[in-house]
């Protein structure tokens, strides 16, 4: 794994952690393989049964390296190729697709300014702590880009369409106090306390029933695109499957003997 992201699993948890703070967290070539490689790591371990996504320094990521990325759009203009672009399906889409997909619940701890890319990220988790100092923008119409990093489906998921197009086609900076009013942020806390704060939320889930959490990301993610009847059946698929878990048998019996259930993961 690179130093540009760090990651380590313990007691099932893996915390990714960006690592290029003198770049803001900008994302190079080098960062985004290691965030690709470390996000499908994670989702491919049966060990780990949550994931928190955070950084180190002062931001969270601004998204893509520019200083990197004009050098090679250089590059494309005199050879008259457009490689460049092509770090979208190489490198961002395996990015979200895994953080999103991955069937574990993934925290994102958002310590600073979340842009582009990083928005994306962020918003790709399942839950997002924010330090009251952070800020999100969308970036992308800023460079005369257009979204990317799923930002053009979870964005209007979690705000709405109208909201959406607003920040999406003005792009500026969005407070943690305005990201928690919008439904971005699921909870902000003083900068000095993100860290414990987003580390808490996700052992706690890496402790609770994963098998459950991971039906209920994919029911989520079902309903988004399907009918009622549709989503009914796929929870009646998803609940008869969690019902013959271990999970359930152990925490229907902690419940009746009024103990603190200690989940298995399966």
């Amino acid at each position: 794994m690179s130093d540009s992201v760090l990651y380590e699993v313990s007691g099932g948890l893996a915390t990714i952690t960006i690592n290029r703070p003198d770049a803001m967290n900008a994302m190079n070539t080098e960062a985004k393989v290691a965030l690709r490689d470390a996000a499908r790591a994670a989702a491919d371990d049966d060990a780990v049964r949550a994931v928190l996504l955070t950084a180190t320094g002062r931001a969270f990521c601004v998204g893509q390296d520019l200083k990197e990325h004009i050098g090679f759009l250089m590059t494309d203009r005199e050879a008259g190729t457009g490689q460049t672009m092509t770090t979208v399906k190489e490198h961002y889409n395996p990015i979200v697709r895994a953080i999103a997909g991955m069937p574990k619940p993934v925290v994102a701890g958002v310590n600073g300014v979340a842009a582009g890319a990083g928005f994306g990220f962020a918003l790709a988790a399942d839950y997002r702590v924010v330090a009251d100092n952070a800020k999100f923008n969308t970036s992308f119409a800023g460079v005369a880009l257009t979204a990317d990093s799923g930002v053009s489906w979870t964005l209007p998921r979690v705000i709405g369409p109208g909201r959406a197009a607003d920040l999406l086609l003005f792009p500026r900076n969005i407070s943690a106090q305005e990201a928690y009013d919008l439904g971005i942020a699921n909870k902000v806390v003083p900068a000095a306390e993100l860290a414990e704060e987003a580390a808490r939320v996700a052992r706690t889930l890496a402790e609770g029933p994963t098998l459950a959490y991971g039906a209920l990301k994919e029911s989520l993610a079902y309903a988004a695109g399907h009918t009622l009847d549709e989503a009914l059946d796929k929870e009646d698929e998803l609940q008869s499957k969690a019902g013959r878990s271990e999970d359930h048998t152990i925490a229907v019996r902690a419940f009746i003997a009024k103990e603190k259930p200690e989940y298995l993961g399966r």
